[in-house]
């Protein structure tokens, strides 16, 4: 894959990943900073380590499937790997200013 090509498919990773939702909150995981890596290889393999606000997060399961299969789906993308970390642990800090304001934290 050309550069090109692996930077339009990266910057669909991140257009995906802004899609999925934790059902509690009305932001997505993305805007939240629960995404630490995005790692695309040359062969289209895809890995990612992400976060949850706690956990013991209830919908966990359900938001990992989420994003393992709307990843899956992006074309360029051969297989995709979804690695749950807790190595940061996640605070308020890690999302973005439009996540803040959504949530009232600023």
């Amino acid at each position: 894959m050309t550069a090109e090509e692996k930077l339009a498919i990266e910057e669909r990773i991140v257009e995906v990943l802004k899609t999925v939702y934790d059902p509690e909150i009305p932001v997505d995981i993305y805007s939240l900073g629960l995404i630490y890596r995005i790692e695309l290889q040359e062969d289209g393999n895809l890995e990612v380590d992400m976060t949850l606000t706690a956990p013991n997060c209830p919908a966990a399961d359900f938001i990992m499937e989420d994003v393992r299969i709307k990843l899956s789906g992006i074309e360029g993308v051969k297989e995709a790997k979804v690695n749950l970390v807790f190595e940061p642990e996640w605070d308020k800090d890690m999302m973005s200013d439009e996540a803040k304001l959504e949530l009232g934290f600023m």
